[in-house]
């Protein structure tokens, strides 16, 4: 019990964490990628239902590693671009027992701004946020009893999703030195 108390101890010191990051980000370079951790702040949470059955959490947060919203002016209005992220859904335990179903879905902050001074803006942020889920998740969600949860910012435990780019020249060859044991790929 002491070996899994300071185990969780150290999952939760943000020292560990940054030291986590930090490693794994020197692995993915030495294999040719950039990685760059999405920590999500809090924004609002919508509450709906997966498949009419299950009941789920779209935490709607920001981070300003994704893109600005920008509008397009068109005939009739405006045509607006949001770039977001979004982490794949997770199950996680309530204390009562039961399981809820949560995603991430993240925005710039200026597009959760844009939200809280324009209704029409928000519902734009929600269904989008919603469309997210459901294409890239290929669930069915419920639109028309979607609500957004009162006085509450985030459901669960904040995890940060990783955006992988690849760095120009690849990854780096290995040194031959013709010491390696394994066979050429």
């Amino acid at each position: 019990r002491q070996l899994f108390a300071e185990y969780a101890a150290e999952l939760n010191d943000p020292e560990q964490r940054r030291l986590y990051e930090e490693e794994v980000a020197a692995l993915e370079r030495e294999r040719g990628v950039e990685v760059r951790f999405v920590h999500p702040t809090p924004g609002f949470v919508l509450r709906t239902s997966q498949e009419g059955t299950r009941r789920c959490y779209i935490n709607v947060c920001s981070n300003a590693l994704m893109g600005e919203p920008r509008a397009r002016a068109e005939r009739g209005g405006q045509r607006w671009e949001l770039p977001y992220s979004l982490a794949p859904g997770r199950e996680e335990l309530r204390p009562a027992g039961r399981r809820r179903l949560l995603y991430d879905v993240v925005f710039h902050p200026a597009a959760l701004r844009l939200a809280a001074r324009s209704a029409r803006f928000h519902r734009l942020l929600c269904d989008t946020a919603l469309e997210a889920v459901e294409s890239r998740c290929g669930v069915r969600l419920d639109r028309n009893n979607a609500t957004v949860l009162r006085g509450v910012s985030y459901k669960g435990v904040p995890q940060a999703p990783v955006i992988r780019s690849p760095l120009p020249g690849g990854a780096p060859k290995p040194p031959d030195d013709g010491e390696s044991p394994l066979p050429p790929f």
